[in-house]
């Protein structure tokens, strides 16, 4: 009989996301005409629950979209692939985030301007000690803290905590993580560089702590080992969400069992690759039978 597959909670913040692939982009007071667009669900928690579903795995998404036009196109996007949004905005009509991207063809690289959680704030969080509790695994993304400090005092599975960019609200998350996957950027209060940053949370006692660098090698370190791993080199054409979509995957590959730290890492690098050398926030998906895992999970019309 096959294993079930693993279930995991994602945690934190969903927008939605409005892309437009440009040449370049426009200067101020200018206009540019774009060669490609996209609407999809969007945020940290948001597209790691779909690179999870996407994958195989059963995704739960806790996060805070309400009832507004613009959440009725969130929620079909993130249904469509699978993943299922437990809302903590209830009804409330408030507008759910959006974010306006530009993607550079080029070089993949984005612009991104957005509102995040100051749209929609979580005023109080729902009853979900029961999900979490049965979950696998948990990703946190420090955003809607209210929702994370209650994921994280609920968990029986490893915590993962999505470490983009310092917030005041990392700061409970911290010691309960499990994992800390951390942005080449991420700095905690007193560390200079991302090295610095790793090897402190190493000493406070985090057990798995792993930095991405772009197209450089991820560097982790595990219970006093550590090491480096060289993610594939693909042609760049659009890099927006690629670090959500390795840390969804990396979720899922730690929960197989042959995991280990260096494989999940190598496994998840190679689907974050993939969403890199495909233009988009979903066409990627399609192409995850090329890597010899499941194809993706959504429905047909």
């Amino acid at each position: 009989m096959a294993a079930p597959p693993p279930r995991g909670v994602f945690v934190g913040l969903t927008t939605l996301d409005v892309v437009h692939h440009v040449d370049a982009r426009p200067a101020a007071d200018q206009k540019a005409t774009a060669t490609a667009q996209f609407v999809a669900a969007g945020g940290p928690a948001a597209n790691a629950a779909v690179t999870f579903a996407g994958l195989g795995g059963e995704a739960v998404l806790i996060t805070a979209i309400g009832r507004s036009p613009i959440a009725s196109v969130i929620r079909t996007d993130l249904e469509s692939w699978a993943v299922r949004v437990v809302d903590a905005a209830g009804d409330r009509t408030d507008d759910a985030p959006v974010s306006a991207v530009a993607v550079t063809r080029g070089t993949g690289e984005r612009s991104i301007v957005g509102i995040d959680t100051t749209a929609l704030q979580v005023r109080q969080a729902p009853a979900i000690a029961e999900l979490v509790g049965a979950a696998d695994i948990v990703l946190l993304d420090g955003h809607h803290p209210l929702l994370a400090e209650a994921a994280a005092a609920a968990a029986q599975a490893p915590v993962v905590v999505d470490a983009g960019r310092w917030k005041r609200t990392m700061r409970p998350l911290l010691p309960r993580a499990q994992v800390i996957i951390a942005s080449a950027d991420f700095r905690v209060p007193g560390s200079e560089t991302s090295e610095a940053t790793a090897r402190a949370l190493v000493d406070q006692g985090v057990p798995t702590v792993i930095t991405t660098h772009g197209d450089a090698p991820v560097r982790w370190w595990h219970r006093g080992d550590h090491g480096a791993v060289q993610p594939p080199n693909v042609q760049v054409v659009d890099t927006l969400g690629a670090g959500d979509v390795f840390h969804g995957a990396y979720c899922f590959f730690a929960c197989q069992a042959d995991a280990d730290v260096p494989t999940s890492i190598e496994r998840a690098a190679a689907v974050a690759a993939l969403k890199c050398a495909t233009p988009g926030p979903r066409g990627w998906l399609r192409r995850l039978p090329e890597l010899g895992w499941h194809r993706p999970l959504r429905r047909e019309e």
